[in-house]
């Protein structure tokens, strides 16, 4: 495949991993283990900054949706920009859950923080610290699966 046709992959693996994402957020939402998600905290930092407006609840989540699925299609594009070649599926859920893990300390050790829209993990006390570690790589586990899956289709 070409860089276009693994941009498109990537970035419709990213819609399915984000759709993974949410459940696993939803689960841990119905733990108890988070109340405020990344994306959550972006739109606060956007209105705190004066980004947007006075936001409805509907229009709050309507943005925080749309935060989170941006953000898993442009790591999906990025992802699917830089894996070249495909494996296994076992080897791509590896793969992708490496990515993941890149990303997530890309993210959560440098612009979030820096962008103030949280603490650098390092600085934290709890072990939710770990939470966003996992859903990233559960996060790049799917696209790895859904890269894969779409991959194929197209040889």
């Amino acid at each position: 495949m070409d860089l276009k046709e693994r941009a498109l992959a990537g970035v419709l693996g990213g819609v399915a991993a984000t759709l993974v994402l949410s459940g696993l957020r939803e689960t841990w939402t119905r733990l108890g283990l988070v109340f405020e998600t990344a994306p959550m905290q972006v739109v606060d930092r956007m209105e705190e900054v004066g980004l947007v407006g006075d936001l409805s609840p509907m229009g709050r989540r309507l943005l925080t949706v749309a935060a989170h699925f941006a953000y898993g299609m442009g790591t999906g594009t990025a992802f699917g920009s830089l894996r070249q070649e495909t494996g296994r599926p076992v080897e791509e859920a590896a793969v992708g859950s490496a990515l993941g893990l890149l990303a997530w300390g890309a993210g959560w050790s440098s612009w979030l923080p820096l962008l103030g829209v949280h603490q650098a993990p390092w600085t934290q006390r709890t072990p939710k610290v770990l939470l966003p570690v996992l859903d990233h790589a559960v996060f790049g586990a799917a696209w790895g699966l859904a890269n894969w899956a779409l991959s194929r289709r197209r040889e």
